[in-house]
């Protein structure tokens, strides 16, 4: 975990939200656990892909990206690995916010996510 997921989720904790699942693997989840999971996310057209943070009962995933041009996520290749997972999840209804260290440092990210909670708990 970087440095932002540790500070996010510390956050989620003062703030009394519910705790959020950590590396959440959606995709494993919508083609159910089991034997030859690999073959049936295949046969899905998905991969075992995980979630940064996530509440399962509210299908909101939350995406701590890097930044600064370093690491996986900013190669041609991580990135469109990126946009095909967001994709494939946001088909199978998730709402997906991504967001980075300085929107964590700020408090913004954690801001946003409140409202996203709770605006879903009205529902």
């Amino acid at each position: 975990m970087s440095v932002a997921e540790d500070t996010l989720y510390f956050q989620v904790e003062a703030t009394g939200l519910p705790a959020p699942e950590r590396e959440y693997r959606f995709a494993m989840h919508h083609v159910g656990p089991g034997t030859g999971i690999r073959a049936r996310l295949s046969q899905a057209g998905l991969r075992d892909w995980r979630f940064d943070f996530c509440w399962p009962a509210y299908k909101l995933a939350v995406e701590v990206e890097g930044g600064g041009g370093m690491g996986r996520h900013t190669t041609a290749k991580g990135f469109r690995q990126d946009i095909e997972k967001y994709h494939h999840a946001m088909a199978l209804g998730w709402t997906v916010y991504r967001c980075d260290a300085a929107l964590v440092r700020t408090g913004e990210a954690i801001g946003l996510i409140e409202r996203l909670l709770i605006n879903d708990r009205k529902r």
